[in-house]
This record gives structure tokens, sequence and C-alpha cells, in this order.
């Protein structure tokens, strides 16, 4: 089990939009919120698109791209389950502007696929893809921290559907929308490619203590030319 509080730990919900979530409520012993933050009176759910059905008989998880092996791997649920599982605690920053502190989550760490489907050494970032076309990106380095999860479980139970079940990514260090609901594929690149979000204007890169929200903050040299 990894706990994160603090400023060091930021985990967020794959919130978009630009929204705002519940009223501020002010608590006693507060944590130490990313700049512009606040903690809402419940975790709002915020997400593009319809929330996907799951059937376990035919979903599958995609790793293609530039791996190791030059060739796809397709996971059935079966296999997922299989995977090892860690636990992580940590707060949860939304590019909304609401912080949640201290959430549980559970799942694969994204260092054990890495291990078991590596990507080659030329990668530099991954896509990671949802149903309907959803997408972001993030660089390798931080999908491969020991603190990324492909969460299946938040609270001690199963994610439920607005959430992301069966599958989301965690990326603890960054904005709410790289950590994709519903993730059904992972794609090794050797180039940057922009995701759904970091297409309509919101900053590649994502760092909540740094607060990139969007892309024209890249201009300072934080990110790649526009």
């Amino acid at each position: 089990m990894v706990h994160l509080p603090g400023p060091s730990a930021d985990i967020a919900d794959d919130c978009g939009s630009e929204q705002e979530g519940a009223g501020q409520q002010v608590m006693a012993d507060e944590p130490v919120l990313p700049p512009g933050q606040y903690i809402p009176r419940t975790l709002p759910v915020l997400h593009y698109g319809p929330i996907p059905a799951f059937d376990p008989a035919t979903w599958d998880l995609r790793i293609f791209g530039a791996t190791e092996a030059a060739s796809e791997t397709r996971l059935r649920w079966t296999d997922v389950t299989a995977l090892p599982v860690s636990e992580l605690t940590a707060d949860f920053h939304c590019v909304t502007k609401f912080s949640v502190p201290g959430l549980t989550w559970a799942g694969i760490p994204a260092t054990e696929l890495l291990s078991r489907f590596p990507p080659a050494a030329t990668v530099t970032h991954v896509m990671i893809w949802a149903d309907f076309g959803y997408s972001a990106n993030v660089r390798i380095g931080d999908f491969a921290t020991e603190t990324t999860l492909l969460a299946t479980h938040r609270a001690g139970a199963p994610l439920t559907p607005e959430h992301g079940y069966p599958v989301r990514l965690v990326v603890q260090h960054l904005y709410a929308w790289k950590s994709v609901k519903w993730v059904r594929a992972i794609e090794y690149m050797t180039v940057d490619r922009r995701g759904f979000w970091e297409e309509r204007g919101y900053h590649n890169t994502a760092d909540p203590w740094r607060e990139q929200r969007y892309s024209y903050q890249e201009l300072d040299g934080e990110g790649p030319p526009l």
C-alpha cells in the first residue's frame, strides 16, 4: 500500500470539461492543495460522452504500438483479473478546481504491464484509449511511476460505472483528465500526440502543482510547441 498525503499526492478523476463541482466547504485540518483548488462536499462525476456497457465475455484490453515484441497484445477480462494488484491512497485533483483528499484505489500497477508487455526502447509517450474514441497522452515516465495504477476498485469496492468500471487509469501526480475512465487500450508511442482534451486546449503535461491547466501556458517552455 502506498500513502501519499499532502503536496506530493495528487490523484484526479476523469474530469475534462470546465464545470463547477459542489460548493466549497471549509474543513478542519485541511490538507495542502495545489494552487486554485478547493474541497467539495461530495465527489463530483464529470466525463465526456456516455457510460459504456461492460460485457466480460467480449471486453478486452489492447496493448499496441511500439512494443518490444513488435506485436499487439489483447488481454481478456479474466487475464486482467489474474494480474497482481496493489493499493494506493492519495489526494484527487480535478482541473475544474475541486480536490478530494485521501481516496484509496486498488488495481494493477502500470509497472506490472510494462514488465510483462514492454515498450520499445524508443518509446517516449503512452496514449490511453477509452471507449468512444476518448484518449489522453502521458509521458512514459509518468506512466511508469510506481504509483500509477489501472484501477479496478475504490474504497474497497469495485469501481462504479460512472467512475470508470471496470478499469480506469490513475496517474496520481497529474490532473484528472489524464486518469482515463473505461480504459480499453494502451498505445506505446515514439513521438508525442495530443489526446482528446489536449487537442481542445488543455495542457499537454497537466501538473497540478504547477497549475498546468491550459495549452497556452506551454508557451513558457513547459510543453511542446503548439
